[in-house]
């Protein structure tokens, strides 16, 4: 047993650190990220109820009609990650080109956007950095031919308050547990998530509700069960972890690379990338201490393109251990050692949901890394970062 997992074996499994009384999970600075995580399947049916409400209803399908020659899903850390993980799936849902632009790239960048205006989908927890309202309120003066719709977790903030009664502008607010006190985003990324792949009338069908049901239940399933597997691989010797994902999930695997990064104020260093891409010049930095996390994809042509890859890795003796996520994986590709969170039961018809559980399973890894290195989840970065991104100058102009 290494020093590390020596020092940290009663962090066994998220059941452990829940039963702690309050005051002991706010002074070991994990009570809000944990409260946060293991909300997740309940805040998924509230938003996935939310947005078959009439009244939401009638507002989304306002949004997109007529229909946009174009959707540009627009934020900033976190939340294009999101807007990543959600655009092939409405893309295919609206048969319209859907895009993924940062924030900041629209304000530094106008130009960015697809000619001939569109439907602009602004993705924030709290709608309050300095990007949120800059974008809106460039595009809102120099770019009329787009129409404006908000998702946010924060009732109060500028994105759901600031421009009430503006033309071609609406803002969509989640269940107010969603607006996560803790530094990292959570439930707040995993709902702003679903609740994107749901519109253009998704939500409204029985299917895609209950798919939502299917995947509450295999995540509390991994929760149940799963968690202290997943504490043990954070608490291995590893300095530098890769994630992969297909499609949306890179999107996914950017974010669960992200949390690893800021939990651990970068002890681990952290890469997101394509099962194909990985082959094209990052696999070199792979060795044998490495922690491999694999989301695989529910297609099984996009698949097999995974499972070769991940044969390579094993060939080649690249990775320490590797978690796998997905439904019904495969027994040869996972080694003796290695985490397999088996999605039993999800059946996804689309790539969208499944992404939800992946994004879970790195905030957890993250989660227990983060207590293993004796850090605290809560504010893990030493005043480096801020919950909210403070606030800079904004400049006129940008490159239109």
């Amino acid at each position: 047993m290494s020093i590390l997992e020596n020092k940290t074996k009663e962090i066994d499994s998220l059941a452990t650190l829940t039963s702690a009384a309050p005051a002991a999970q706010r002074e070991r600075g994990y009570a809000d990220t944990l409260r946060e995580i293991l909300q997740q399947p309940a805040t998924w049916q509230a938003t996935a109820a939310l947005l078959r409400e009439p009244a939401v209803r009638a507002q989304l399908q306002s949004a997109l009609t007529p229909r946009p020659a174009h959707v540009v899903l627009t934020g900033s850390g976190s939340s294009i990650y999101a807007g990543e993980c959600i655009a092939p799936d409405l893309q295919r849902a609206l048969g319209v080109p859907v895009l993924a632009i940062p924030a900041g790239t629209l304000l530094t960048h106008r130009g960015a956007l697809p000619p001939g205006g569109g439907l602009l989908i602004s993705i924030a927890r709290s709608g309050d950095s300095p990007e949120s309202a800059g974008v809106v309120d460039q595009l809102l003066a120099h770019e009329p031919g787009w129409s404006h719709l908000a998702i946010t977790c924060n009732a109060s903030g500028k994105l759901a308050t600031q421009y009430a009664g503006a033309p071609h502008y609406a803002a969509l607010v989640l269940d107010e547990r969603t607006n996560d006190r803790s530094l990292v985003m959570t439930s707040s990324f995993t709902n702003l998530v679903l609740s994107g792949s749901g519109l253009g009338g998704r939500a409204d069908t029985d299917e895609w509700q209950a798919g939502v049901k299917r995947l509450a239940g295999c995540v509390q399933q991994m929760f149940d069960h799963q968690s202290g597997a997943l504490a043990a691989i954070a608490r291995r010797d590893f300095d530098q972890a890769v994630y992969l994902g297909s499609g949306g999930a890179l999107g996914a695997a950017r974010e669960a690379a992200l949390k690893m990064l800021e939990m651990t104020g970068g002890q681990v260093i952290t890469m997101a990338e394509t099962f194909l891409g990985l082959r094209h010049g990052p696999m070199s930095s792979l060795d044998g201490d490495t922690l491999v996390v694999a989301y695989l994809s529910p297609d099984p042509a996009v698949r097999a393109y995974e499972y070769d890859l991940l044969r390579e890795l094993t060939r080649k003796q690249l990775g320490t251990v590797r978690v796998l996520v997905g439904e019904g994986i495969a027994d040869d590709v996972a080694g003796a050692q290695d985490v397999v969170v088996d999605l039993q039961g999800l059946q996804a018809a689309d790539d969208a949901l499944p992404l939800l559980a992946d994004v879970v399973v790195g905030q957890v890894l993250a989660f227990f890394r983060c207590l293993a290195l004796g850090g605290r989840p809560d504010t893990p970065s030493q005043g480096v970062l801020t919950r909210v991104v403070e606030a800079f100058a904004l400049h006129a102009g940008g490159k239109a």
